[in-house]
């Protein structure tokens, strides 16, 4: 088994080497091309790719971490370059202040659609009618409650610093829940996968694109749509995250003047919903490493980033 997997690997290393990096001059600088990576799968896998490919055209690349509010102005100020993955639902006051006010570039939009919000498997709809309305959920709080928040019952939030409040919207909307966050994205999978196991009730953050949507049927739950709640504009924590949410990307003003070339293929980088969790599916559910799965993304998709140089 361990000589088939080896054999497996190589085969993958091999075609991920073989794509054709997008042609232009040699590298315009040797100093470091600075890519942010937060704490969530496709974002790491994804940034790795866009890595790889800018290293195929001589770039030097090296990775940051960054909390997902924070980075924002750290990419204006130039102490990093680079963010393959704003999202619309838990990323657009910071993104859109620092382009107003710090000077970070909008690097254009992906076609994949976004929507962050509380979830449920499929299985919980036969224990709550009248779901995804939020307020059927709410009737039904107690069959999610725990030790922990009796007699409420328990929302498995994000980690505290993708900048999702849930207690607030709770508040607002005085909801019989009680926010509870994870400390990783791992863990709310840790937490699906318990559940599931068993069939019990659980309601938690998820996001789409995302590998769960090929692995367990589910919904999200319907709050009031932004998009059509007057008093969403007044005080945001009564209604629910955009439904047809953007994706963006988001860079340091200096790219384009430092790497022409460079920039060129991270404006064209452009990803959809089936590539975003298949970038999740191949460490979330096929153990990858990020390493590895970002070479087999690259090998699987050679067309796509073909069209990252045009």
């Amino acid at each position: 088994m361990k000589f088939t997997k080896l054999l497996a690997g190589s085969a993958i290393l091999a075609a991920s080497l073989a794509f054709t990096a997008p042609s232009f001059a040699a590298a315009e600088s040797d100093d470091p091309i600075i890519l942010v990576q937060n704490n969530w799968t496709s974002q790491l896998v994804l940034s790795t790719v866009v890595g790889k490919v800018l290293e195929g055209m001589g770039y030097t690349v090296e990775y940051a971490p960054s909390d997902s509010q924070l980075q924002f102005k750290a990419i204006a100020d130039g102490d990093m370059h680079f963010q393959v993955e704003a999202w619309e639902g838990s990323m657009k006051t910071a993104f859109e202040k620092a382009v107003a006010e710090d000077g970070l570039v909008d690097a254009g939009a992906h076609a994949a659609v976004t929507r962050e919000e509380w979830w449920v498997p499929q299985y919980v709809a036969d224990k709550c009618p009248g779901l995804p309305d939020w307020k059927a959920l709410d009737k039904c709080a107690e069959i999610f409650a725990t030790a922990e928040t009796k007699p409420m019952g328990r929302f498995v939030g994000p980690p505290a610093d993708w900048g999702k409040n849930y207690s607030e919207r709770v508040g607002a909307l005085k909801m019989n829940f009680k926010a509870i966050n994870v400390g990783q994205a791992a863990t709310l999978w840790a937490e699906l996968d318990a559940a599931v196991a068993k069939k019990e009730p659980i309601v938690l953050f998820n996001w789409t694109p995302n590998f769960i949507e090929a692995k367990t049927p589910g919904m999200f739950i319907d709050f009031p749509d932004p998009a059509k709640v007057a008093e969403c504009k007044d005080n945001p924590n009564l209604c629910g995250a955009p439904r047809s949410g953007w994706l963006k990307k988001a860079a340091w003003k200096g790219l384009a003047e430092k790497y022409p070339g460079a920039w060129k293929v991270m404006q064209n980088v452009n990803f959809d919903n089936s590539q975003i969790a298949a970038a999740s599916l191949l460490v979330d559910v096929d153990g990858m490493t990020t390493e590895e799965a970002a070479d087999k993304w690259i090998a699987d998709n050679k067309a796509v980033i073909d069209t990252w140089s045009k």
